[in-house]
């Protein structure tokens, strides 16, 4: 046997971790590698070894990709190829997985959270040890799942100037130093928490920072942060701690600067109404298609607190709470950048600051 290209030494892993899955802790990885192909260079054994070693802890076969930093994004389309996002784009991993390998890291991943996933609870949210999101859907849900999709926990320390020209640039730091209430805005993997950690990363670091979030993901460099993170309800039911409860808890803990990862649920209200009570200075993300667009969802899920205020005295109380609108997109290049900056100037009315071409 020649020294394996890549695909042929994914195929020797493949068979000696069903080896050792068959014959348990009686089989010897060293002396399978060197018995099935032993004119493997020394780094290619090296390479094979640990990968099977890989398999068999932590995530499994995903090991190897979870190892690979440039990877952002993991989905499991049922049995099969994986699929990876790199630096924005979609590609086709080599590796491959059947059924019962699935079925087994599912349970991987939901065991140690508490979790569970069956057939009356056929999806489940959670987040690995690293802090990466994952999500499970099984069938019947799943026609041909399982599927399972990690978010990777790759916040990077980028600086404002990777998304924005030195204008633009200058305009945030002078909203974060003036105190002006703002929301980044985008779409799913636009870059909306990078961007908000680099916002963040101009506060005073005098300040006492409180982050609340659904998983926890923001990275600041300030001495006085307190971060929060939201609980959802135990395999019985209970224990839950939501977004919304953990936003009133940290505007009795004395924040400087209250910092609520991502707005979307009836928080939304308790949010607006801590910013029109002399909170200053608060930062947070939404899922929107553009400034306008924010304002309209931040009102739909104010409604959702359930007080019975009209819409316009939620709209009102929304423009009196938010300052400034960040809007960032990400190219058909996979490169994030922030398109507009818009000023709130009244209920559901925006004025564009500045704007960017691609």
């Amino acid at each position: 046997m020649s020294p394996l290209g890549d695909e042929n030494l994914a195929k020797l892993v493949d068979q000696i971790h069903r080896l050792v899955l068959d014959g348990g802790e009686g089989v010897d990885i060293h002396q399978e590698v060197t018995r099935l192909a032993p004119l493997l260079t020394s780094a290619q054994r090296v390479d094979a070894k640990r990968k099977i070693e890989a398999r068999l802890a932590g995530l499994g076969p995903l090991e190897e990709i979870l190892a690979d930093d440039e990877v952002s994004e993991i989905m499991i389309n049922g049995p099969g190829a994986i699929w990876v996002e790199r630096h924005g784009r979609l590609v086709q991993h080599s590796l491959k997985l059947e059924r019962h390998e699935i079925d087994l890291l599912i349970e991987r991943i939901v065991a140690p959270i508490g979790r569970r996933v069956d057939h009356r609870s056929p999806l489940v949210d959670g987040r690995l040890p690293d802090g990466s999101r994952v999500n499970v859907v099984i069938p019947p849900i799943a026609l041909d799942g399982p599927y399972v999709t990690i978010r990777r926990f790759v916040l990077t320390t980028h600086s404002l100037e990777a998304f924005a020209s030195p204008d633009i640039c200058g305009q945030v730091r002078d909203c974060v130093a003036e105190g002006a209430n703002m929301v980044v805005s985008g779409g799913t993997g636009a870059g909306k928490t990078t961007l908000l950690n680099a916002i963040a990363a101009m506060i005073d670091p005098n300040q006492r920072i409180i982050t609340v979030e659904d998983a926890a993901e923001l990275q600041f460099p300030h001495p006085h942060v307190v971060r929060l993170e939201a609980r959802p309800a135990s395999a019985e039911g209970v224990g839950e701690l939501t977004i919304r409860a953990l936003v009133r808890n940290a505007l009795r803990m004395r924040p400087d600067r209250l910092v609520v990862g991502e707005v979307r649920g009836d928080e939304a209200l308790d949010l607006v109404q801590a910013l029109n009570t002399g909170h200053r200075g608060c930062l947070s993300t939404v899922h929107a298609n553009g400034p306008v667009d924010v304002l309209r969802r931040l009102e739909t899920l104010a409604l959702l607190g359930g007080t019975g205020l009209p819409l316009d005295a939620i709209r009102t109380q929304i423009a009196a709470a938010l300052d400034i609108i960040v809007h960032v997109e990400r190219g058909f290049d996979g490169k994030r950048r922030v398109s507009q900056i818009a000023h709130v100037v009244g209920p559901g009315e925006v004025k564009a600051l500045t704007a960017t071409t691609w």
